[in-house]
């Protein structure tokens, strides 16, 4: 019998890819758009700059807290369920045999096969059958907090990092334009990047995060504006 080839797909980056791209989105978006506020209000490069680094340290570790505070959650629900199946296993196995039979026949197997398929796979492992298809949790979906955190806070700390540069490089005249295009453009290859490690739609997605990008960066240029006009 010939060696089956183990497939990747899109689903294992589940994890990753979320914190990833929600991180260097955070990142450009949040950024971006406390820099052209600051610049807004008609202030130097030194004052936009110190902000934006504040921004960026201060969002990167919201960012970790954040994520390892939600995903932590998860993880805990998660093995509240699979204890409470353990238990359940112990006291109740041929309830749950019935259970795990009673699921593979709404999937389309006959009766006396579900109940066999589901016979062999508690024999293998049971809490693993029973996690996968009764509870969701599987290998590829499982929590994992700490990964979630430092993907966040790193991807976050990158997409910050975008528009400090431009506000280092670009002259000091006109920064709120500047800041804004070139980060409109980030969020797009970024948008564009992550359609395609996860397989959808590139255009949609690239809208999707510059439409919010455009959004978040005009309405902290208006505010720095109106502030910096009354201060």
């Amino acid at each position: 019998m010939p060696r089956a080839h183990r497939e990747t797909h899109r689903t294992e980056r589940i994890g990753w890819l979320r914190a990833a791209v929600l991180g260097a989105n955070d990142g450009i978006v949040s950024t971006a758009s406390l820099v052209v506020g600051v610049a807004a209000a008609s202030t130097g490069r030194n004052e936009v700059l110190v902000a934006g680094v504040a921004g960026l340290v201060a969002g990167a570790m919201s960012m970790a807290a954040g994520e390892y505070v939600s995903v932590s959650s998860q993880a805990d629900t998660e093995q509240a369920d699979l204890t409470r199946e353990r238990t359940e296993l112990a006291t109740m196995p041929e309830f749950e045999l019935n259970e795990l039979t009673e699921i593979y026949v709404k999937r389309g197997l006959e009766p006396a096969l579900a109940q066999q398929v589901a016979a062999q796979l508690m024999a293998n492992d049971a809490l693993t059958a029973h996690a996968r298809d009764e509870l969701g949790i599987s290998e590829v979906t499982t929590a994992r907090p700490v990964q979630a955190a430092f993907a966040s806070a790193a991807t976050f700390a990158v997409g910050a990092a975008l528009p400090l540069l431009v506000v280092l490089l670009a002259p000091e005249t006109g920064l709120v334009y500047t800041v804004s295009i070139t980060s409109l453009i980030f969020l797009a290859l970024l948008g564009v990047l992550a359609a395609r490690a996860g397989g959808a739609p590139v255009l949609k997605a690239a809208l999707r995060v510059t439409f919010w990008g455009a959004l978040a960066m005009g309405l902290t240029a208006a505010v720095g504006a109106l502030f910096g006009t009354v201060v």
